[in-house]
């Protein structure tokens, strides 16, 4: 395979990923899919972190998303391991 269809391959997979994280975080369905009210929203968002609050806005929304990750994480194998263990 060419060294660009490997880099397109790679662009799109990442576009891909950051479109699911719209749609994981609800905005596709609680704006009705308003691309525009969205896009406007990230226009705000990187406004935000253009301004004198973006090192507050970072470790808010960084550890609202590492929250969210981690409650969607399954559970791992040594806590089903752990489980099993409990109930015998």
């Amino acid at each position: 395979m060419r060294t660009w269809q490997v880099e397109r391959r790679k662009r799109t997979r990442h576009l891909i990923e950051l479109g699911g994280l719209v749609v994981k975080a609800g905005i596709v369905d609680l704006t009705g899919d308003d691309r525009a009210m969205i896009y406007g929203a990230m226009l705000w968002m990187a406004d935000k972190l253009k301004s004198e609050d973006a090192k507050r806005a970072r470790e808010v929304w960084t550890k609202l998303g590492q929250t969210a990750f981690e409650a969607d994480r399954p559970a791992s194998a040594h806590s089903r391991q752990q489980l099993q263990q409990d109930r015998t």
